[in-house]
């Protein structure tokens, strides 16, 4: 009798315990929760650890996309690839939470990231500024939709920044211009920067010493036809902007 019962446990644990086997060598693991993946996100953040932060918060997306942890995961991937100097990466992330979340409270913290992300991406004046542009116009749209928020008074820093990026530029483009003896188009391109921008003051000044400098050499390469036409349209500039 002793026996018999003795076998049936041991029956009784060698299924249990081939069962746990079975289960440990053939069904998938348990999933983390959204919960637990965004409470590992945000440790990963902490730990400065970006690259694990950045897996934690796709997981969740893609895992639980109508759970409430989603829309943090939404902003802290944004955030994940911005800390982790991936701009690009950081500005897709942040225009999706815009996208899809347009009037939710963290938006003049989302304009203002990317308008920061595109300043971010600036190298030299020597080359095309879209990302500075790009950059101003969400400063701007901040400024004119959330002129009270926090973030409202550092884009009007970032703002004098960007201007004159773009100021220098157009100074480095008419300069360059001015070097190869090509007086016409130096010319015009002081123009701009004495037109648009008067708050970049000493650029402006300096383009408006170049400027006239330039045109009088121009005049030089034209017909008289052509030199009593462009003389008109200096006159009239210089009374607008002298």
């Amino acid at each position: 009798m002793r026996s018999s019962r003795f076998i049936a446990s041991f029956l009784f644990l060698w299924l249990v315990s081939g069962c746990a086997l079975i289960d440990m060598y053939f069904l998938p693991p348990p999933q983390d929760t959204a919960q637990e993946l965004y409470e590992a996100g945000v440790d990963a953040m902490a730990a400065k650890e970006y690259d694990n932060a950045q897996k934690y918060f796709s997981l969740l997306k893609d895992r639980f996309p109508f759970s409430p942890y989603a829309l943090k995961a939404e902003l802290g991937l944004g955030d994940a690839y911005y800390l982790d100097a991936e701009y690009l990466l950081a500005l897709d992330a942040y225009k999706e939470f815009e996208a899809l979340h347009p009037s939710h409270e963290s938006i003049p913290y989302v304009l203002f990231q990317i308008g920061s992300a595109n300043f971010n991406l600036f190298r030299s004046i020597d080359t095309r500024q879209d990302n500075i542009k790009e950059g101003l116009e969400y400063f701007y749209r901040l400024q004119e939709r959330y002129p009270d928020s926090e973030y409202s008074q550092v884009a009007a820093d970032m703002i004098v920044r960007g201007r004159r990026i773009l100021a220098e530029h157009e100074v480095y483009v008419a300069d360059f211009f001015w070097r190869t003896g090509q007086y016409g188009p130096a010319w015009h391109r002081y123009q701009y920067v004495v037109e648009n921008f008067p708050d970049v003051s000493d650029l402006r000044d300096y383009s408006r010493g170049r400027a006239e400098y330039s045109y009088f050499e121009y005049q030089k390469t034209l017909s008289e036809e052509e030199r009593q036409r462009v003389q008109g349209s200096w006159l009239r500039w210089l009374k607008k902007w002298l």
